[in-house]
């Protein structure tokens, strides 16, 4: 079997207040994904069900080391899903609010890739 890329969709996420990597991580891939329909998952390669998709995801975020991974791939709701978590995004001065639990003024930024991949024998 082959692997062949069939969809490459990019996002952003932002933690405006809270300053949880996972919640920018997971924000980005929402939004990778927000605006797909995939016919040809099944009208072009012919998988019979969409767990059948490999679907890899990267993420840049700053603090990667504490991106809690199931939650980003609980955001995908079908497929074989990995996920690739990496030092970069984005820290943006905001402004802390008490009332919404702020740590500090930080905002964080993340980008996501979601690529879906299908076997096939060619």
């Amino acid at each position: 079997m082959v692997l062949k890329r069939l969809i490459i969709e990019m996002g952003m996420g932002v933690d405006q207040h809270g300053q949880e990597p996972t919640v920018a991580a997971a924000r980005a891939v929402r939004n990778a994904i927000a605006h797909n329909a995939l016919p040809g998952v099944w009208e072009v390669a012919g998988l019979s069900h969409p767990n059948e998709m490999i679907v890899e995801v990267q993420v840049a975020v700053p603090y990667p080391e504490k991106v809690r991974e199931e939650e980003v791939l609980a955001v995908l709701p079908f497929g074989r899903k990995s996920l690739k978590v990496e030092f970069g995004g984005m820290v943006v001065q905001g402004r802390a609010i008490a009332e919404l639990n702020d740590k500090n003024d930080e905002m964080l930024v993340a980008i996501a890739s979601v690529t879906v991949l299908v076997e096939t024998n060619q």
